[in-house]
């Protein structure tokens, strides 16, 4: 494949069906012709050539939806943002999206109205794992009904999910930003953590599914930790400036592992 254009043999034998197409190149191929209207028009050309059975088949499917979408009323064009923001962010995410902006001011408030110095800090405490739950809704076979679609898409996979995480951290890191402001918690104290669990999250969810390992993340983070603090009132080492290098090591493998694994984002297990 070309820098510019996809070569005459994929598209020859994408246009025949050839199974002796690397899959890694099948996926490019569809990636660019998403981009690419010159490759689209020697697609449309090499099948026309080389499939007459499938331009009879779309010929003849065509004649027949032709009248029926003619009756149909046009639909509305979508705004210039409402179609860039579809492409970040799914409308199954922005109930848990308000939940997680709800339990952040929730904590905020709580912080604010506490009596005493040495009392723990909820927004430190909280804010490690409230991103991991909107990334978890980002990426659920559950919550997403056209989850199939979205697996099957060429330009799927880790590319999507790195920008639904990256949506979810654009909502969720300024208002914990404001919170930690208010309280006077430093900014490494919870960003560093945050960044780890989401990039923790992303490769556990590689191997029993982005939902699953959100879970367990959770859970584990508050039978470990929070549970724990609030028995004994004292923030755990884990979130003094002194666990920070720890963090940054957590969210460095987690990274690594995610580049290592990216295919795996490709396939519906990743929904689950």
């Amino acid at each position: 494949m070309s820098v510019e254009h996809v070569s005459m043999r994929i598209i020859d034998g994408y246009a025949r069906g050839d199974t002796d197409i690397a899959a890694d190149e099948v996926w490019a191929l569809e990636a660019h012709m998403e981009m690419c209207g010159v490759c689209r028009d020697r697609l449309s050309a090499a099948v026309t050539a080389g499939a007459p059975a499938v331009t009879a088949l779309v010929d003849t499917v065509w004649s027949g939806l032709e009248p029926q979408l003619a009756a149909v009323a046009p639909v509305p064009r979508r705004r210039h943002w409402s179609a860039w923001l579809s492409g970040w962010l799914t409308p199954t995410m922005v109930p848990w999206l308000a939940m997680v902006m709800s339990v952040t001011l929730l904590a905020l408030l709580l912080d604010l109205v506490g009596n005493g110095s040495d009392e723990v800090s909820l927004v430190l405490l909280l804010a490690p794992v409230l991103p991991v739950l909107g990334v978890a809704a980002s990426w659920s076979r559950g919550l997403d009904p056209a989850y199939e679609l979205t697996a099957a898409a060429p330009r799927a996979g880790l590319y999507l999910v790195l920008r639904r995480t990256a949506s979810v951290l654009a909502v969720v890191l300024p208002a914990l930003l404001v919170g930690g402001w208010a309280t006077g918690v430093m900014v490494a104290q919870w960003l560093l953590p945050c960044l780890a669990f989401a990039s923790t999250t992303l490769a556990l969810g590689g191997v029993i599914g982005v939902t699953r390992a959100a879970v367990v993340l959770v859970a584990g983070w508050a039978a470990l930790v929070v549970a724990p603090t609030l028995v004994t009132n004292r923030t755990t080492f884990v979130l003094h400036t002194g666990g920070l290098p720890m963090w940054g090591l957590i969210f460095a493998l987690g990274i690594g592992v995610v580049i290592t694994r990216r295919g795996t984002y490709s396939v519906l297990g990743a929904h689950r």
